[in-house]
């Protein structure tokens, strides 16, 4: 899905099937290039895998924005916190492909919540 129809399509439908309600705003346009794309997918399925399993969030929130030369994704729920970028996670392998690509990765989740995982990818045409 991610290749034919994009970004918005692919994040949305992760959204749907996400065990909580996730409310999506995307605006990438002009479409980053395809491995930046593919980065920003799994940092919003990585993250929405997360709050299913652990957050014990009521809802989530999903914005993924290109200013210029950057794309910046953001996803934040309102669990209880405490997820954490430790060896062999999950958040640490999307932090290590994030970073492959000159981004960075942030994971903001103090106890008590909310956690908030961002990422800024460089996508110039």
């Amino acid at each position: 899905m991610l290749t034919d129809r994009g970004l918005d399509a692919a994040v949305s439908g992760l959204a749907e099937r996400c065990p909580v309600p996730v409310a999506v705003d995307i605006d990438v346009d002009p479409r980053p290039p395809g491995a930046i794309e593919t980065a920003a997918y799994y940092v919003v399925a990585e993250s929405l895998t997360n709050v299913g399993k652990h957050a014990g969030a009521r809802s989530a929130a999903v914005e993924i924005h290109r200013d210029g030369p950057q794309l910046s994704i953001e996803v934040r729920d309102d669990g209880h916190g405490g997820a954490s970028r430790t060896p062999g996670s999950g958040l640490e392998g999307l932090a290590q492909r994030v970073e492959a690509l000159d981004g960075s990765l942030t994971i903001a989740s103090p106890p008590g919540g909310p956690t908030i995982v961002r990422a800024e990818l460089p996508c110039a045409s």
